[in-house]
């Protein structure tokens, strides 16, 4: 790819967030016709509370957004992207938007055989690259707005203009963006999670799709041929949280979400695999805090941003 001086790449940020102002002039979160790729506006500040994030790519153009993984917080804004290669519990909130100084940016969906096709190619031309993916975490990781994804990230964005450049070149330009983020500071990460040797990422694929099924961390480790202890400690090492602590923080946000959109308090447990109401409130109190119904009392729902 060709280098872009900072002048020019200064410019192209101002540009995207321009077709963000254009598009959106008041707050909300708006899909475009590109699939996986929304835009929003956020105008006021939102605590960090309980979410779920799907892999995902988030570049804000204006304003700084924070997302908290086992206590670890990230922040970040116009400087630094997100990369969230699989999905992963956290808390996310805009503490500092306001109506004067929004939040302004874009989410772009990672769609897992792209990701891998990619990464696949991109081990195969440069004689595999095992190296860069050995001690990577899977979990967020923030990376600089190099010019090669900034001026991915424009070309994109720019097919929103016109409805058969979309159609005829949307895919070539989301390879593209995937390939920049493949290729730039978060790539270790992100060629981790969709490269071979990816046993990590996909249990957490089948996690996500069998929430409220009970599982053992003996059943999760055959699924990928490892020795109990031996998966315990690569999972810790790839998400930061044992794999229990992962499952709990899965269902427990969800629950979360759920009972803010409007379900009871039963509905919300029942939905994500607890059996148990009382188990279900006392893991719930313990993690945030305040028992289901009281946080079903205090919290309204939120804009559900990525």
């Amino acid at each position: 790819m060709v280098k872009v001086p900072c002048q020019l790449e200064c410019m192209s940020k101002d540009r995207i967030k321009d077709l963000i102002e254009r598009r959106l002039p008041e707050a909300g979160l708006v899909d475009t016709a590109l699939k996986g790729v929304q835009l929003f506006r956020v105008t006021e500040a939102v605590p960090c509370v309980p979410a779920v994030y799907e892999p995902t790519v988030v570049a804000i153009l204006s304003g700084t957004k924070e997302a908290v993984l086992d206590g670890e917080h990230h922040v970040y804004g116009s400087e630094k992207y997100l990369l969230c290669p699989m999905t992963l519990p956290v808390e996310a909130g805009t503490p500092l938007a306001s109506y004067k100084d929004p939040l302004l940016g874009v989410v772009i969906a990672l769609e897992p055989r792209m990701m891998r096709e990619l990464t696949m190619e991109i081990e195969t031309a440069v004689g595999g690259n095992k190296q860069s993916r050995d001690g990577a975490p899977l979990a967020l990781a923030l990376a600089s707005w190099d010019s090669d994804f900034t001026q991915a990230l424009l070309r994109l964005l720019d097919l929103l203009d016109n409805p058969v450049d979309l159609d005829v070149l949307g895919r070539g330009r989301l390879r593209e963006l995937y390939y920049a983020v493949l290729m730039g500071e978060a790539g270790a990460v992100a060629r981790r999670a969709y490269g071979v040797g990816n046993e990590i990422a996909r249990t957490i694929d089948y996690l996500s799709a069998h929430m409220n099924k009970p599982v053992t961390i003996d059943d999760l480790a055959d699924r990928v041929g490892m020795s109990r202890a031996v998966f315990h400690r690569q999972f810790k090492e790839a998400t930061t949280m044992s794999p229990i602590q992962f499952v709990k923080s899965m269902r427990l946000n969800n629950a979360a979400m759920k009972i803010a959109e409007g379900k009871t308090v039963s509905e919300a447990a029942w939905d994500v695999g607890y059996q148990s109401s009382s188990q279900f409130s006392r893991e719930f109190k313990r993690l945030y805090g305040q028992s289901p119904r009281q946080w079903s009392n205090a919290t309204q729902v939120p804009e559900r941003l990525t």
